[in-house]
């Protein structure tokens, strides 16, 4: 015999209305927090509603709304970066009074589906984490939405959604200009096209080089994305060519973990033998197995930026979009070093 399903109705407001002996218009007053209720019939309902264990409906509260209080955020689990941006963006959006809305980006479901649930939500405006949709393609989402939209990541300015993103070209030219300081001569740098920031991390590195007199060799690795496998293929053509760079600088710190697995597993000692550097300063770069030298991009202020960023043209509507950079910094670990017999 089926089981039977028993479900709890949780308390309304005329609950608590009717637990007190009094009108729900009075009770709707203490609970918003409006003017109109004595400090005694105040503390009566709030205690009431702890007691009934009352929660208010935010879908219904955000259809009474003359304007909507969240926040929609689509977004990528795979990139390792984004939880942290995230965190960050809920604690920005509290301090200006808005909730966020989460939707996530699957193999079966693009940003324009993750959009589109987010604008059924009513979301006052989208933030786009690490996007790859061309700039045609967000110029037609953000024109769809018809709601403030920040892109948050890598981007250029213009006329139809704002730009939060990390000076790529800056941080990766500064894993250069470390790894020239500590004497290395002959870098490679592992490129992979389809990183929403590829091109202005691969323009960081051949500037950096091209300034530093060094000798900089591009390995590009198409078909595997920004992933550790895509650090791990490198690896092995790195070692299948001769001689060996002296440092590896990779486009994120995934592909950085991967490129150092397959070298220590080839009996390359990091750095002694070959300096790694990273970006992003994930929490796996932080790890002591790991200790990974790598561009912080600074991921509580992208976060701050990008709901700042938000609110502005949310209150202001007929301010433009602007592009917004957030300057990483260079964290220094041990996974670089003076390159073999100091040349």
């Amino acid at each position: 015999m089926a089981e039977e399903v028993v479900r709890v109705a949780r308390p309304t407001m005329a609950d608590i209305a009717d637990h007190l002996g009094i009108s729900r218009p009075l009770v709707s007053i203490v609970l918003r927090n409006a003017p109109g209720a004595s400090e005694q019939t105040r503390q009566r309902v709030l205690r009431a509603a702890r007691e009934l264990g009352y929660t208010p409906h935010q879908g219904a509260r955000s259809l009474r709304q003359s304007r909507s209080r969240h926040l929609g955020v689509t977004f990528v689990p795979a990139h390792a970066s984004e939880p942290e941006i995230i965190e960050s963006v809920y604690a920005a959006a509290a301090g200006h009074g808005y909730q966020v809305l989460l939707s996530v980006q699957t193999p079966a479901r693009d940003q324009h589906q993750t959009v589109e649930e987010l604008l059924s939500y009513r979301c006052a405006a989208i933030l786009a984490l690490g996007s790859e949709l061309t700039h045609a393609q967000l110029k037609a989402l953000a024109d769809r939405a018809g709601v403030p939209t920040v892109l948050v990541g890598t981007g250029h300015r213009n006329a139809s959604y704002d730009v939060v993103h990390s000076d790529g070209q800056h941080g990766i030219a500064q894993a250069v200009e470390h790894l020239a300081g500590l004497g290395h001569r002959h870098l490679a740098y592992l490129h992979c096209p389809t990183l929403p920031a590829a091109a202005e991390r691969l323009r960081g590195f051949t500037s950096a080089a091209a300034r530093a007199g060094l000798h900089g060799r591009v390995v590009e690795v198409r078909e595997l994305g920004y992933t550790e496998e895509a650090g791990s293929e490198a690896a092995r053509r790195l070692l299948a060519g001769t001689p060996l760079p002296t440092a590896l600088v990779a486009g994120n710190d995934q592909q950085a973990i991967g490129a150092m697995w397959v070298l220590a597993r080839a009996g390359v000692s990091i750095p002694e033998q070959l300096s790694v550097t990273g970006y992003d300063d994930t929490r796996f770069a932080r790890l002591s197995a790991v200790d990974l030298t790598t561009a912080s991009q600074d991921t509580v202020a992208l976060g701050q930026r990008a709901v700042t960023a938000a609110v502005r043209r949310i209150e202001q509507p007929g301010l433009p979009p602007r592009c917004i950079p957030v300057e990483p910094r260079l964290i220094i670990r041990s996974s670089t070093g003076p390159p073999p017999g100091g040349s």
